[in-house]
């Protein structure tokens, strides 16, 4: 499956969130990363930020994807993290 995670955490656990979100997703620009993944994977991923976050001050949301087949994606502006995998 596919997925895009968007966070919002207070500053004190920015650098844990992308961390360990990075062990199993590519960073693509300031709170947002992407990428295919197992479900197994996955669950691990949302284990780990969930120790980390603070459930009242934290917010993390994941867009899940189960093909790619119809998706598009159009950049305005800069492009952080050129990459060869277009979704």
């Amino acid at each position: 499956m596919y997925v895009i995670m968007v966070y919002d955490v207070n500053q004190r656990r920015i650098n844990k969130v992308l961390n360990t979100a990075r062990k199993y997703l590519e960073w693509i620009q300031n709170s947002v990363l992407e990428g295919e993944i197992t479900e197994a994977k996955f669950e691990m991923l949302k284990r780990e930020i969930e120790i980390i976050i603070n459930e009242e001050e934290d917010s993390v949301i994941f867009y899940i994807m189960r093909t790619t087949k119809y998706s598009e994606r159009q950049i305005l502006g800069i492009e952080k993290n050129k990459r060869e995998q277009i979704l």
